[in-house]
């Protein structure tokens, strides 16, 4: 096996993690936000860290690897492909941290509520369905899968 094929292999592994991490998050937040009682909305946003994580795996992998690949393989970071990646890469990290922040905030205030005895609350529902922080997140993995497609074409 080549330095370059063990280069993508971790480098796809870290974009795998990415997405997944990024997907499984989104997928908690709308279940919450079908949800009603404190408890419920904080079964689901309790699991967010795992998929935060992996998120950032992912993210750490994706760059540092993909950034050994393109210098192994005489490219560098003068493609202007490579160079979108990595400005659409910055983008969809501060969207999704923008995003999260605000479900963060939601986890804590749906565990506090859930323990003063779990009656619907309109500001966790609020603060769980916000579209600010929201779209923030669709966009993020919107980015993401922009991304992949530079990736995948590598248009010059």
């Amino acid at each position: 096996m080549s330095t370059t094929h063990v280069l993508l292999a971790f480098h796809l592994f870290g974009a795998f993690d990415f997405l997944l991490g990024a997907a499984y998050v989104g997928t908690l937040q709308l279940a919450a936000m079908r949800s009603e009682r404190p408890s419920e909305i904080y079964a689901f946003l309790r699991l967010a860290p795992f998929g935060v994580g992996l998120v950032g795996l992912g993210a750490a992998l994706t760059l540092g690897f993909g950034i050994a690949l393109a210098e192994h393989d005489g490219l560098g970071l003068s493609p202007a492909w490579i160079q979108a990646a990595l400005a659409l890469w910055v983008v969809a990290m501060v969207l999704g941290a923008l995003g999260g922040r605000t479900a963060r905030h939601a986890r804590h205030l749906a565990e506090n509520l859930a323990a003063e005895g779990d009656a619907p609350s309109p500001e966790l529902r609020a603060m769980v369905a916000a579209r600010g922080p929201l779209w923030a997140s669709y966009a993020s993995f919107a980015l993401l899968l922009a991304i992949v497609g530079l990736m995948v074409w590598q248009p010059t």
